[in-house]
């Protein structure tokens, strides 16, 4: 069913008014809440939400110029600037959007399975599709758009070819839920289980239950595992639950699936039951208790709905894992590839090609797209929607897998080939052809593009690093929320981004508004312009013989003594010609204490006179650098240099006539110095997940460096291990041996007992000296096999630690991370 609303329609059903040009919009189709996200630019409705973090009214300049024509808004601007546009004014944007998709979702008469819970929410979604999909049309959440946002998003795809619905709830502080079930509206309740997850924001664990269960105030029925007791305690104990039909599965008491026996393979689990006095089993192709927990939940549901369970076994065998989240990797010839096998639809596929058009490193984007299965639409309307989204994302070529596709291929107006199967690409499609481009896989699982991915990827050894980016976006944002709404951010790059990469997360930084960046030297700076990288980027520390390409790719030095000042107006003089105006953006240093570079108070009188009579040098900011200002013991000097840092800059801004920025904090800085924020703030390790104190807490985990088990073997009491002899087994022990060494970045004092990993949850120690290439740990009293994961730091071991057994800080660990170490970048 096409969607029939007009602008004049909507702004009745969120009880908005209606100003400018209603006609011009035609008919939505489309809603937009994120400016940088735009599918469609016809039939599209912009709802302007305003957060701590943003306000949606900015941006509605930029999108009229992009063609949208339709507004949600709760300040209304100066119509006459947008004569082709209509606006519907309300009092809450977000509020809005939930009664719109309150509205549509209350037009179908459809089953609806609503799920909530601490953990699992998503898995069960997924595959109750994935044990469904063959026999009905559905709908669900893409990915895990489960928030005040996303639910009504996720609820707007309903349409009359639609037969089942499958949405998924998530809350993180009371009275949200009373919203998300008046949009949902579920008939079919499931309710995975209770964690610690957002319990910071509710008394007790009992109100954030009682919260998750407004979710089924009104279903037929609802399922859950009723040995989960403070669960089944609030569900009886509440007045409108506890009447509500149950379904229940325990594995110790009674209910309508009783679970007798879960049989751990190698790889496989057998769950056998009980079920109306029948014994019934199901097999699935997953061993830990999370994943049997959630097989178990879309069992009884399959039960409910009263499938056959020799159905149910079939289908459960064939479970596929999810992958939450979109992967980057370096590939051949200077690809790179982002693999995303989540799942194959049209709105993943337009989530996709978002976090694609973040990388700026490659000019031409290819995506590999196999058939979209299931979708409820006919081929004809589903793959020229597609078609259009390709073309108007600017993607370059399209490589399409599968029948159906291929028989669309006269849809796409982008260079385009078409292949029959994955295996027909492999065999007749010349791989090495792929060159400098960034290469979306965007695969149904049956399709198997991983045999794409494994042959796409440059070949490099099995120890990685994977950074987090939706962390990096996270931490950014904590750092936003305790700042004026003018002040500036300025994040620093430099060191490879403290070993994290360099354009792949100066482009998440672009993507979600830093205003500069800051770099160690002009090639990192000339490799970012390269990367298409268009911020303003601070270089500091130029050199002579790198200005021609400082002043080539609109890099801003950073000057810091008269002698750099003179040799930058030198090289002005030798390369300008005579009256060219070319104005260069430079950023002066403040020596206030530190005393490492910068200016002090005896050059400024003979800087000023320079920097009058140099009509081409234009002072972007003045800053300072803070020597201890994550040390409350040198609070005394830190505000020290805080006041002489605003007298010099008052000093030189002074006989200035255009505004100048100032900036002085660092991530420490910006927690504990808020009143000295000027106009910007420098975010460097606290950006990567680094903080002292409290604020660690707050912080989310950006890089882990993980690796595998190479080889176990057995050490008899008096043998060594490794060169020199250095660690001497005092009884028999059991070894594995890591591929990680020096040349990777682990530190070789960390031998010998010094240092630790984690395998299987467990720390163990590493023996003997560390290795060019590898090392050796004591696993004697674990459980582990070769090929199991290692994890040198992340979540789980924190890089701190490591630190301090090198007494050390984590800047050296993370920037010592060697380039040959492959980068795996993800986004969830």
């Amino acid at each position: 069913m096409p969607k029939d609303y007009l602008l004049n329609d909507i702004a009745k059903i969120v009880k908005g008014e209606l100003t400018g040009n209603a006609e011009v919009v035609g008919t939505i189709s489309h809603l937009l809440i994120d400016s940088r996200k735009i599918n469609s630019t016809d039939n599209c409705l912009f709802f302007a939400l305003v957060s701590k973090k943003n306000d949606g009214h900015k941006y509605i300049s930029e999108l009229y110029k992009k063609g949208i024509r339709g507004f949600v808004v709760s300040e209304l601007p100066d119509v006459s600037a947008f004569p082709d546009a209509g606006f519907i004014t309300v009092k809450n944007t977000q509020r809005a959007l939930q009664q719109l998709g309150t509205f549509h979702r209350k037009r179908f008469d459809i089953p609806v399975i609503g799920i909530t819970g601490s953990n699992g929410k998503t898995i069960v979604k997924e595959w109750l599709y994935q044990l469904m999909y063959e026999d009905k049309k559905i709908v669900k959440n893409p990915k895990s758009y489960n928030s005040q946002i996303g639910v009504p998003l996720s609820v707007w795809q309903m349409n009359t070819d639609h037969e089942l619905a499958i949405f998924e709830a998530g809350i993180s502080e009371p009275e949200e839920m009373d919203k998300l079930q008046n949009i949902i509206l579920p008939t079919i309740g499931i309710f995975t289980n209770i964690g610690q997850a957002h319990e910071e924001n509710f008394i007790h664990r009992d109100q954030k239950i009682g919260e998750k269960l407004k979710l089924f105030t009104k279903v037929e029925t609802l399922i859950y595992c009723s040995d989960h007791l403070e669960i089944k305690e609030r569900i009886l104990s509440s007045e409108i639950i506890r009447n509500i039909p149950q379904f229940t599965w325990s594995k110790k008491n009674s209910g309508n699936l009783l679970i007798n026996l879960i049989n751990k393979g190698n790889k496989h689990t057998v769950i056998s039951a009980i079920y109306k006095d029948e014994n019934i089993s199901i097999e699935i192709p997953f061993i830990d208790d999370a994943s049997i927990e959630n097989a178990i939940h879309c069992w009884a549901t399959l039960l409910f709905l009263n499938y056959q369970n020799n159905i149910i076994a079939e289908r459960m065998k064939l479970l596929q894992p999810i992958a939450m989240r979109l992967e980057m990797k370096e590939g051949i010839n200077g690809c790179s590839i982002i693999n995303d096998s989540y799942s194959s639809d049209i709105n993943s596929l337009s989530i996709a090609i978002d976090f694609l058009n973040q990388q700026k490193q490659h000019v031409k984007k290819t995506v590999v797209l196999s058939d979209i299965l299931q979708s409820g639409r006919n081929d004809d309307d589903l793959y020229s929607e597609i078609a259009e989204l390709l073309t108007k994302k600017g993607i370059t070529r399209v490589i399409g897998i599968g029948n159906a596709i291929s028989k669309q291929k006269d849809k796409f107006k982008i260079d385009k080939e078409f292949f029959p199967s994955t295996d027909s690409f492999l065999s007749d499609f010349i791989i090495s052809s792929f060159n400098n481009e960034t290469i979306l896989l965007k695969g149904a699982r049956i399709f198997k593009f991983e045999k794409i991915s494994k042959i796409l990827q440059q070949k490099t050894h099995e120890t990685v690093l994977e950074i987090n980016l939706n962390a990096i976006v996270h931490n950014l944002n904590y750092f936003k929320l305790r700042l004026k709404p003018e002040t500036k951010i300025m994040a620093m790059v430099k060191a490879f981004s403290y070993g994290s990469g360099s354009f792949e997360i100066a482009s998440t930084l672009q993507f979600h508004k830093a205003d500069y960046l800051a770099v160690a030297y002009t090639d990192e700076g000339v490799e970012l312009r390269k990367a298409g990288i268009t911020l303003p980027i601070m270089v500091m520390n130029p050199e002579e013989q790198s200005f021609d390409a400082l002043l080539k790719y609109n890099l801003e030095p950073e000057i810091y003594s008269l002698r750099i000042f003179n040799v930058l107006e030198e090289h002005l003089k030798n390369h300008l010609k005579k009256d060219e105006t070319q104005v260069v953006n430079i950023h002066l240093k403040l020596d206030t204490g530190m005393h490492r570079l910068g200016f002090e108070k005896d050059n400024l009188e003979n800087l000023i006179n320079k920097i009058k009579e140099n009509k081409n040098i234009c002072i972007k900011s003045i800053f300072s650098h803070l020597a201890g200002a994550d040390d409350s013991e040198l609070d005394y000097f830190t505000r020290q240099q805080i006041e002489t840092f605003r007298h010099l800059s008052e000093l030189l801004i002074s006989h200035i006539e255009y505004p100048i920025m100032r900036h002085i904090l660092n991530s420490a800085g910006t927690i504990r110095f808020p009143e000295a924020q000027f106009d910007m703030v420098r975010l460097g390790i606290g950006m990567y997940g680094i903080a002292s104190g409290n604020e660690q807490n707050e912080l989310q985990n950006v890089s882990t460096l993980r690796t595998i088990i190479s080889q176990i073997k057995y050490v008899p009491a008096n043998d060594s291990v490794g060169y020199g002899r250095k660690w001497i087994a005092d009884s028999g022990k059991t070894i594995a041996v890591i591929p990680i060494g020096y040349a990777d970045g682990l530190n070789r004092r960390l031998g010998n007992g010094k240092g630790k990993v984690m395998i299987n949850e467990q720390l163990v120690p590493i023996v003997g000296n560390v290795c060019m290439d590898m090392c050796m740990v004591d696993i004697t009293n674990i459980m582990a096999e070769e090929n199991d994961e290692v994890i040198i730091f992340g979540d789980e071991y924190p890089v701190t630690n490591i630190a301090e057994d090198l007494d050390t800080i984590p800047y050296e660990i993370l920037t010592g991370i060697s380039q040959r170490v492959k980068r795996i970048y993800f986004q969830e």
